[in-house]
């Protein structure tokens, strides 16, 4: 798969009835997955661990941001998202935004779902999401798979 770079949004508990709401102005394949799809059992069972609402030449994908400070809403609830399995490429864009300063919110590690995802925040405030259909036994250097 190349690389995308789609709109990811965060919401306050909201999530399932926003996606319904895009994908009727929208058109398009909506998918919805749970926190107990994934035994999350540190959220609401029916809150939406992530959706995706695949359309004619974009995606826009959302999830309940459950455990963030309610002062924080507003702040980064919408997120510049990669997805991809170009390993080097993703992982060089994450490592190059550390390197000049961003601020690591998730470190890129392999997640309940099998891929990779990081998450860091640059200089301006803007929230960058990294997601990497990575194949078993990959890790990034000094981390274990």
């Amino acid at each position: 798969m190349p690389t995308s770079l789609v709109v990811y949004i965060s919401f306050d508990g909201h999530a399932r009835e926003a996606m319904t709401f895009y994908r009727s102005v929208f058109g398009g394949e909506l998918t919805i997955s749970t926190f107990a799809d994934f035994g999350m059992s540190d959220a609401p069972a029916d809150g939406v661990m992530h959706s995706e609402l695949r359309v004619d030449g974009f995606t826009v994908m959302g999830a309940d941001a459950f455990g963030e400070p309610a002062e924080g809403w507003g702040k980064n609830r919408v997120h510049a998202a990669f997805m991809s399995d170009e390993i080097d490429r993703v992982s060089g864009f994450y490592d190059a935004f550390v390197e000049r300063g961003a601020e690591v919110v998730q470190s890129l590690e392999k997640q309940v779902w099998g891929d990779f995802y990081g998450e860091i925040v640059d200089p301006w405030g803007v929230a960058w999401m990294f997601n990497i259909a990575a194949p078993d036994g990959w890790a990034k250097s000094g981390e274990s798979a």
